[in-house]
């Protein structure tokens, strides 16, 4: 008997074990490892996880009938935290770096991404990650200056990660089959990237800029700046340029600046 979804939760279970093979293979899985495993639903990835023998699984499920069942599934064999992954400290799960997978909830995918980025010691506290999206988000990730989809998570994404395209799925490799294509990505941190004082600050310049897209940049410019001479000139910025053919380097140029003023 199959388990019935939940909507609210953004349920849709992954039964493609093609798939299941392809993502725990991408993991390179080694016996010493720490993984964690959002929304693992029925447990099919974290079955084929278990094979590899890494040191310890943590999962993350919110659905209490699903923890339930994950209990009387694994019993002892994994650490199964009932809780929303946006309430979880990764920095305090593990003295190891830690490996993530998730099957994200369409609903809130960006939400939780956006929560790595923001760890402060991101690359001291995760390997890497592989993460499936909604095909839109991910297209939206891994867009590049110019492209229809670049904007604020291409930005916020490529600032700390290097990110890697692993595979576009059917629907049919999930129950039920959402109506969207979704892509697994391939996500590791990166060990120097440009030094922010807070990550909140880019998403703040990111979002003045894109809220306006078809805009030219000098309008967010002088929201941010007021005159905005002197931040053009130090900057080499076009003024007369749309926010998409602004390179990422250039928005945490601009970040920086931002941050000079509040500090």
């Amino acid at each position: 008997m199959k388990i019935k979804a939940k909507k609210s939760l953004g349920q849709n279970f992954l039964i493609d074990q093609n798939i299941i093979n392809l993502i725990t293979n991408s993991a390179d899985i080694k016996q010493n490892d720490v993984l964690l495993e959002v929304g693992p639903g029925t447990g099919n990835l974290t079955e084929k996880i278990l094979l590899k023998k890494p040191k310890k699984i943590i999962v993350v499920e919110k659905d209490k009938e699903l923890v339930k069942k994950l209990y009387k599934k694994f019993d002892n064999k994994i650490l199964i935290i009932n809780d929303d992954i946006l309430n979880i400290n990764e920095e305090k799960l593990s003295k190891n770096k830690i490996i993530i997978f998730g099957n994200l909830p369409y609903n809130i995918s960006t939400q939780i991404l956006v929560k790595w980025i923001r760890l402060k010691n991101l690359n001291s506290v995760c390997k890497k990650f592989i993460l499936m999206f909604q095909k839109e988000v991910a297209d939206r990730i891994l867009a590049n200056t110019g492209e229809k989809q670049y904007g604020r998570l291409s930005i916020l994404s490529c600032w700390k990660m290097n990110i890697k395209k692993i595979k576009e799925i059917s629907p049919n490799s999930f129950y039920p089959s959402p109506k969207v294509r979704s892509t697994i990505l391939l996500f590791e941190p990166k060990k120097s990237f440009f030094d922010l004082k807070n990550p909140k600050n880019l998403e703040y310049i990111t979002g003045i800029f894109f809220n306006q897209k078809r805009k030219m940049v000098k309008k967010p410019l002088r929201k941010i700046f007021g005159n905005i001479k002197e931040i053009s000139e130090k900057l080499k910025i076009n003024i007369n340029e749309r926010p998409q053919k602004l390179s990422p380097n250039m928005y945490f140029k601009i970040c920086k600046e931002y941050e000079n003023l509040l500090f």
